[in-house]
């Protein structure tokens, strides 16, 4: 898994591409959104458009940084996932836990109002 990260107008960017399988990976990611929440950054954009496969470890990366953001009052959203991922957060149910959007202007327009 690679991964990047920018914060730009309070708002916390990952863009994901490979497999989030846990392991190491999924500690940085947790760094960097520990990182952004300390920065009193309220929102997180994930950019899984990349992203070809997930397990149950990646998963468990996602839904901590979730809790992490939502302790602190703000939000995550799931940008633009493939196919396979949406079947897979269809299954298990966590689209009904995470904002799945297309595209940032989505969660930008959403600010404004």
């Amino acid at each position: 898994m690679n991964f990047a990260q920018e914060i730009k107008s309070n708002n916390l960017t990952l863009r994901i591409s490979g497999d989030l399988i846990g392991e190491d990976n999924g500690t940085r990611l947790l760094d960097a959104a520990n990182e952004a929440v300390g920065h009193q950054v309220k929102t997180c954009i994930i950019d899984i458009s990349g992203l070809r496969y997930i397990n149950s470890s990646g998963i468990g990366v996602l839904i901590t940084i979730l809790t992490k953001f939502r302790n602190k009052g703000g939000e995550v959203y799931l940008m633009n996932p493939s196919e396979s991922v949406k079947k897979l957060l269809a299954i298990t149910k966590l689209n009904a836990i995470f904002q799945v959007i297309a595209s940032e202007a989505e969660v930008l327009d959403a600010a404004k109002k």
